[in-house]
């Protein structure tokens, strides 16, 4: 008989406030869990006492578990688009696997136009780099796999990799001896674009300093002689400062075909509706981002537009990076103008932070070319031409016959041609002085053949018999285009040749695929160019600067004398 029943009816009340107050505490999971543990804990004892008579206590009932109610963050507009993007993809997946190239092709252009176009910020960074990652490898690779494989190999336009792809989210040692030397040359360099030698741009300086980043850097001045005079004549004509060349040299390395993992292009890194925006054109014939003039004046007035926006080069050089809008909420959330204060407190993303600084450490040493052993630099020699108009679909094949060059010298004056065919319309380049003769040639080609029609200067002891057996013609044809009546043609002659005409293909403008291997960096961390929303400067006045940078000198003395 127990001695206690105090005690049992004690521990049987503590366990009914134990539970009820776990029903008024609400849906916490720990303690719905020990609260029906402790009511079944209690029953045994309630239901030996019920046979006690006065000292029984009401067996409790057992309490359910509480399912707790999961309560996630909001997506943000970044996240819903990257799953609008995911959804777009699956569909052009199945489009693929159905067969239908052209509708795969168009999913998977608007699944990456979606995400690269996203304003805001993921509540997940983590999560969010991660699915972008995937998403994109898996549209590349079927890209370059599958859908590009369709075309001609002679017809497949090939890009070269950006250089700075592959430090722009590295970050390099300061080396504490070059503080006070590179402060005394930023006192002492001229320069439109105000210069600055603060801990990010020695860390870059440092690394150009080095076997590897120095071996970039040399290159990219090598080939800058090639574009030089053409560059700083449109930077004067724009009223940007000449320090701007080293932008289009942190971005390509002056490479007109250079091409970002993100389909950013040319000399001057445009994404296609950026560089539309600006009166570039890019179809299945000709991409403009890649023509070295066009793109620069494109830039240079983008640019332009920018300064006007922030009243701040640094900004300006940011947005051009990142985006126009990815700047401004920058500013918005921090209260601040200046791309020193952005950077330290993490609103850019990381490529932006490091490429400012990339830009002003390239311009500290370019202007300084002794102190850094790299004045002993052979510049190429700068490219010379003379353009012709083309009214008819004409091929690289006809002209290199005409003008006696081969067709890859003509394809690397005209690197915005994607195909070896300038369509109507084109501006050609071709090598200076063969202007005349070019047209002269085309002159006896009927207009409707110059895209698969021939020609060819004869040499001494050629036949027009072997001549069609190479152009798989006949002696007959040869002999009627030409109005020959012999078979030994006179040599040096320029002979028609009707040769058998070859499918085009007409392509639809698309995403461009990247050679594999051109990037190596994880796809979230590359710089995004978003498409520009500022208005040309002779359509809308300028905002209110910002923040005003000297124009003209380096930086003022008391700005030198701080950091």
């Amino acid at each position: 008989m127990n001695k206690f029943p105090v005690l049992r009816v004690a521990q049987a009340t503590v366990a009914t406030i134990l539970t009820a107050g776990c029903l008024l505490v609400g849906p916490s999971l720990a303690i719905a869990q020990v609260a029906p543990a402790l009511a079944v804990a209690a029953k045994p004892e309630a239901d030996d006492t019920a046979t006690r008579g006065a000292e029984a206590v009401p067996a409790l009932s057992p309490i359910p578990a509480l399912v707790p109610s999961a309560f996630p963050p909001k997506p943000s507009w970044k996240e819903e688009r990257l799953v609008n993007a995911e959804r777009l993809y699956t569909e052009g997946y199945r489009l693929y696997q159905a067969g239908d190239r052209e509708g795969a092709r168009k999913q998977f252009d608007d699944a990456l136009d979606l995400v690269l176009n996203a304003k805001s910020e993921p509540v997940n960074r983590s999560s969010f780099d991660k699915r972008f990652d995937e998403l994109v490898q898996k549209i590349y690779r079927i890209d370059v796999d599958t859908l590009q494989s369709e075309k001609s190999a002679s017809t497949q336009p090939s890009y070269d990799k950006a250089p700075i792809d592959d430090i722009l989210s590295l970050t390099f040692p300061v080396d504490p001896k070059l503080k006070m030397k590179v402060r005394e040359e930023v006192g002492a360099t001229v320069s439109q674009l105000p210069l600055e030698a603060s801990d990010a741009v020695l860390s870059f300086i440092n690394y150009f300093s080095g076997e590897r980043g120095k071996r970039t850097l040399v290159a990219g001045l090598k080939r800058a002689g090639k574009f030089k005079p053409m560059i700083s004549r449109i930077l004067d004509e724009e009223g940007i400062p000449q320090e701007f060349i080293f932008l289009a040299q942190a971005e390509s390395g002056f490479l007109p075909r250079a091409m970002s993992y993100m389909a950013a292009g040319g000399m001057w890194q445009f994404i296609r509706e950026t560089g539309g925006k600006y009166g570039l054109k890019n179809d299945g014939w000709v991409d403009e981002r890649f023509d070295p003039e066009m793109a620069t004046r494109a830039a240079a007035r983008h640019l332009r537009d920018l300064y006007h926006e922030f009243g701040d080069w640094y900004l300006a050089i940011a947005a051009y990076n990142c985006g126009q809008g990815n700047v401004d909420r920058a500013v918005s959330k921090t209260g601040y103008a200046d791309v020193w204060e952005l950077r330290s407190r993490g609103t850019l993303p990381l490529e932006t932070s490091n490429y400012v600084p990339i830009i002003l450490a390239m311009t500290i040493m370019a202007k300084n070319p002794q102190n850094y052993g790299i004045d002993d630099i052979v510049p190429e020699e700068p490219l010379v031409y003379d353009t012709v108009d083309v009214n008819v679909l004409t091929s690289l094949a006809l002209v290199s016959d005409i003008i006696g060059r081969p067709v890859s010298e003509l394809k690397e004056l005209n690197p915005a041609l994607l195909r070896d065919f300038a369509p109507a319309g084109y501006k050609l380049h071709i090598p200076r002085g063969s202007s005349q003769s070019l047209m002269a040639g085309l002159e006896m080609i009927p207009s409707e053949r110059r895209a698969s029609w021939r020609a060819h200067r004869t040499e001494s002891g050629e036949s027009l018999a072997a001549l069609a057996t190479r152009y798989r013609t006949t002696v007959a044809q040869l002999q009627s285009v030409n109005h020959l009546t012999e078979e030994e043609p006179n040599a040096g002659s320029l002979l028609i040749v009707p040769a058998v005409a070859q499918p085009v293909i007409i392509a639809r403008a698309t995403r461009p695929a990247v050679r594999p291997g051109a990037r190596t960096q994880t796809i979230a961390r590359t710089p995004i160019r978003r498409p520009a929303t500022t208005q040309s400067a002779s359509k809308a006045a300028p905002k209110q600067p910002v923040r005003k940078a000297a124009p003209t000198v380096a930086r003022s003395a008391a700005r030198r004398k701080q950091g």
